[in-house]
Order: structure tokens, then sequence, then C-alpha cells
């Protein structure tokens, strides 16, 4: 990846952060629940662009319109409801969802609106049945200090989520209506963020304080990242969908070298004096008629055509790479695989290769009438697929003669992006007039503001100081959805609180790890563990054979049966020291004080999870100090 000076270059970022709420759907009473069983239901919908109240149409909006796919949309019954079908008008808001947003809202510093209106945000890629998703502004003006950085938060909003892509195949999508509807809450900060790093740190801390409120879920998919990103002399680009904080900043790295070398693309393009294309498609079927490339054939055989279009000036740059593993042919590919059906495209910067000859590039180059300094892209597959893809391909090359194009992108695992669609406008909002607005009085505020969490560092060091945590796991338990539990374990049992931390944060994740369901270990569970250990009616070492019988749905006082983990007596403990230090004499004339680990392990071994390792290695001691004198 190459280095850049990020200043220099005038790097501006800004993200959305995007949180599921841990609550039933936010316009019914539809549980928030993801089915992966085959849905037994699912209706056909296509969607067309509206005029906002203006009477604009969003270009987002045209491009999705002009891709003319239809969508299905399948169902599970038990959490989807006629709302989520837009065959019925949505419910009241979400009172609890409502407040949850409140709740970030003042935890992130912001002013609250006084009366919250629902809008309309078109949307017609399908991720919606009614064509827009509804977002309702909370909360404005939100301030945080991160690391020094003074972090802007202009809206907070409280919308809903889309529906889940279950796949995609020629003119149609399917989706999964499951998701559709769980409340999100949505936090926009402003461009603050000068480098890549600096805003992996910022998305780590609002997601630590949007955790702290123990009402948000948990895991992959339930909390994502649109990135906002722009250099000076480039354009800003949405990138949406990024699931993983450690993958932020290699988004923002890998988007700012894309950036520039568009930019690069652009001046070779002003140098070689290369002027608007006209679009010029051209049928070149009867070149490829006997080609031995097999992508070609099987287009051929389906009674498609193939079609070219020159592209001036551009030899050379259509290879160029831009980021890893994606060059400058590969947007024009993406443009002509968003706004039609083809599966690609062949250009001569690649050529000849992938079972196209020299004499049939010499031929496309004659027939599109190309010299050495043009580029030739060739399309096949059915005749209006083709013309609507090179038409794409001709509009992302006009677009490259002013540098780099507002868009919207993909996130890709790697850190790359893919084109999308273009930046929506504000004709994209209208006002819902299916629902009133929602009042937020000053009485709600206060109560809410009464219960309010205590931020990760607050906990941090609270742990630390009146826990006798470790920094590191202090630090981990302030960030858990834990935490609430972890208190009321140490406090209503007089725990150790190192080992409830421990056994939450460290001992649970690695049963589930062994392939054990730790979800059947619920808080009853740990409470009559934890309860028994400090009571010493069992001994700590007894807490992992305990969760490993809870995991497997045996309840703990059963366990202790089974397993034979009453607690020896002191008496018999020291009973049993005695017998095996006999047993091992040469062991400790040979060792010396070096002999007491070995011991420990047989020690451990017999009393099997009878007795705490630390009163086993404290009479230990106390005997191999007898047997010395």
């Amino acid at each position: 990846m190459t280095e850049f000076d990020y200043d220099e270059l005038g790097l501006l970022v800004g993200f959305e952060i995007h949180q599921e709420l841990d609550t039933h759907k936010l316009f019914c009473n539809c549980p928030s629940e993801l089915r992966e069983e085959e849905p037994p239901l699912a209706i056909d919908r296509e969607l067309r662009p509206t005029q906002s109240e203006l009477g604009e149409i969003d270009q987002a909006a045209l491009a999705e319109a002009a891709k003319r796919k239809w969508f299905r949309y399948k169902v599970h019954p038990d959490n989807v409801c006629l709302v989520e079908m837009d065959e019925e008008p949505p419910h009241s808001v979400n009172k609890e969802a409502q407040e949850i947003g409140l709740e970030i809202a003042l935890l992130l510093n912001a002013t609250p609106v006084d009366e919250a209106h629902v809008m309309r945000k078109t949307v017609i890629d399908g991720s919606n049945t009614a064509g827009f998703q509804r977002t309702i502004l909370m909360a404005t003006d939100g301030k945080l200090e991160i690391n020094g950085i003074k972090v802007d938060i202009p809206t907070i909003c409280l919308e809903e989520d889309a529906a889940r892509k279950a796949g995609e195949e020629g003119d149609h999508v399917d989706y999964q209506l499951d998701r559709l509807g769980i409340p999100l809450i949505e936090i926009a900060t402003g461009p603050n963020f000068t480098a890549p790093k600096m805003a992996e740190t910022a998305a780590l801390k609002i997601g630590q304080i949007l955790r702290a409120t123990g009402k948000v879920k948990r895991g992959i998919g339930t909390i994502r990242q649109d990135i906002n990103v722009s250099i000076e002399d480039g354009a800003r680009q949405e990138i949406k969908g990024v699931q993983e904080l450690s993958l932020i900043s290699n988004v923002i790295e890998l988007e700012v070298e894309r950036q520039v070398k568009l930019l690069e693309i652009k001046n070779e393009l002003e140098k070689r004096g290369a002027k608007r294309i006209e679009e010029g498609i051209i049928d070149v079927t009867k070149i490829f008629s006997d080609t031995k490339s097999k992508i070609l054939q099987e287009i051929l055989s389906k009674d498609g055509l193939i079609s070219a279009v020159k592209l001036p000036k551009f030899a050379g740059l259509i290879g160029k790479e831009l980021t890893p593993n994606r060059r400058f042919g590969t947007e024009l590919a993406d443009y002509a695989k968003v706004y039609s059906n083809v599966k690609g495209i062949f250009h001569t910067d690649e050529l000849p290769g992938d079972g196209i000859s020299s004499e049939e590039v010499r031929e496309l180059k004659n027939a599109a009438k190309a010299s050495e300094e043009d580029a030739v892209i060739i399309i096949g597959g059915k005749e209006g697929e083709v013309k609507k893809a090179l038409k794409a391909v001709v509009e992302r090359a006009n677009a490259a003669l002013e540098g780099v194009p507002e868009e919207t992108r993909r996130a890709l695992v790697n850190g790359t992006t893919q084109f999308m669609r273009p930046l929506p406008g504000a004709a994209r909002m209208y006002v819902e007039t299916d629902i009133p607005p929602l009042v937020v009085s000053q009485v709600k505020l206060k109560k809410i503001k009464e219960k309010l969490p205590e931020l990760p560092e607050e906990r941090k060091e609270k742990y630390v100081k009146e826990f006798d945590l470790s920094e590191e796991l202090a630090r981990r338990m302030s960030v858990s959805e834990n935490a609430e539990l972890f208190e009321k374990l140490v406090e209503k049992h007089d725990a150790d609180p190192t080992l409830v931390a421990a056994t939450l944060e460290e001992t649970l994740p690695y049963l589930e790890k062994e392939g054990l369901d730790a979800e059947k270990i619920g808080e009853e569970e740990l409470d009559e563990i934890i309860s028994l250990i400090s009571q010493e009616e069992i001994s700590k070492s007894a807490l992992m054979p305990l969760l490993e019988k809870a995991a497997q749905g045996v309840p703990p006082k059963e366990s202790i049966k089974q397993l034979g983990l009453e607690k020896m007596e002191r008496g018999e403990l020291e009973e049993l020291i005695t017998q095996i230090v006999d047993e091992k004499k040469e062991l400790i004339e040979e060792r010396g004080d070096r002999a007491i680990a070995p011991l420990m392990g047989i020690v451990m071994e017999r009393v099997r999870g009878k007795a705490d390792g630390e009163l086993v290695h404290e009479l230990l001691e106390e005997k191999l100090r007898k047997y010395k004198t």
C-alpha cells in the first residue's frame, strides 16, 4: 500500500454508525429476530422512483430504476407482519426504542428535539418493500472529545433497518423481511478526522458508549459503519457496510489510493487532449464468430451479440491498477454490471488473451477506427443489456475526464470498494404522512438523565479502584455487555471480583470456542455457582467442570453430585497431602523447592475440583518446610 501525506492531500473522513437496538421492531410488535431456515411465503414487487414535494427525483433512485429489477420478498409469519409487507400502515413508534435513542443522545452530549417527525427516505434498491426507509431525527449538535480530537455529531436518528439480501439472479433480487423494521440508531459525525487511525479510534469509542447502555444488539451485522471519505482534489465517497472496526483504516487508506490514481488518470487524459466521448456503439459479432474465447462462445451460442465502443486516448489507462487487484477497467466493469445484466467486459489493454486472438484484436480496432492511443471495450450478451452496459461504460469514462465522481460504494472484505450507485441528494427525503409527530417532553428527558449508565472510562476506573481488577480485565469488563451482571454477582455474594470477571469474559468465551453451548449458562446458573464458591461449599477449581455441565443443560447441584465435587474438609486434604509427600520422597530430595509444581499437579488430579488450588499450594509449602526440618 502506498504511503501518503494525508495533510497534504487534504483528507477528510466522517462516518455514520448504524447500531441495532435490542427491542422489538420500530413500527410494529414483531420480534427483532433473524431466521436461517427457508421462509414459507414470498411476495413479488416492482419499485419505482417518486417525486419529492418540490417535484424533484433523486438521482440515486433514478439510477436504481434504470436497472429494471423486480424483487421477491421472503416471509416468516412469526416475525414479519403486514407492516413489513407494506400492506398495512405503520403502527405507533416503539416507545422503548425512542427512549433508548434519547438515552444515547444524552450520552453523546447532544440536544434532543422537542418534537420528532418521521421522514421517508427514498430507497428503491429493493431493501424496503415501501420504496422508502423511515427515519426520525432525535437529537442534534452532539459533542465528544476522543484522544484530544473534538468530534462533532450533527445528527442522531432513529430508523428502521433494511431487509436482508438473500440472493440475486438475472433481473430479480431476493430479500428476507425478518431484518426489515429492526430499530437502528444512526449516529453521524462531522468530517473531523484527517488520518485513517483517528476515524477507527472514534468508531471504537462511540461503539463502547452504545454498548454501555446494555440495550443494543451484539454480534456481526448488528453494527455497521458507513464511511465518508474525500481528498481535496477528489470527491466525497460514501462507503457502506463496514462491519469490522479493524477494517476502517484499511478502507480509508485504499480509498485515498484509489482517488489519487484516478486523478493521475485525469491528468494523463488532459495531457493527451482527450475529449468527451460520444457513445459510438458498434456491432462486432462477426469478428468473433469463430473465436476461441469460451466466454464469447457461450454468449454467441445463446443468440447473444458482441458490441464495442471506442474510448479515445484511453490506451494503457484501462489496465492501470487503482487498488490491489482492482484496475480502472474494474471500475468500468462495475458500472456495466450495475446498470445491466452483463457479467463483465473485455478491453484492449488486456487483449489478446482469454482466447481472443491478435487477429481478432486487430480487426476489432479497425472496426472501431481505434488508433494506438485509443482503447476499445467489448461486451457480449442480449442486445438491450449490452447497450445499457456500454452506455454505462461511456458514462464512467467521461467522468474520468473530470477526475473522481461522487459515488456510493460497497466495502469489500479486503478493504477495497465497489461502485453501488451515485450519491443521493436532498430530493430523497420527504415527510411521512401516516405517523404523527412525537413530543419529547422535559419530564421524559429528566427521567432518562437520572438513569444514564456509567461511561466505559468511569467503569474502568471504578473496577480498578473499588474491585481491584487488573487494568486489562477492568478495561474489558468496562465495555462488556456483562458489566451489570458482574457487579450484581460480586455485590450479592461478596464474591471475588477477579474470579467473576474472568468467568464472564474469559471462561465462557473459551467454552464457546471449544464447541459447548455457553448460551445455556444463564444468570440463574452463574448466580448459583458463584454463590456456592463464595460460601465455600465448593472450591474455585470446581468452577470449570460445573460450567461445562451447565453448558450441557445440567443444573449445578446435580453436577456436584454427579462429579463428586463436594468440598473436602481441611483435615481430609491434609491427610491426602501427607500421603502424597510420603509417596514422593525421592522427588522431593532430588528437586527440593522445585518439587512443589509437580506435587501440585498430583494433588489437584486426586482432589478433582474438591479443593482450592491456593489452599493446596499453602498446605504443600507448609508440609515441605516440615519435611526439610
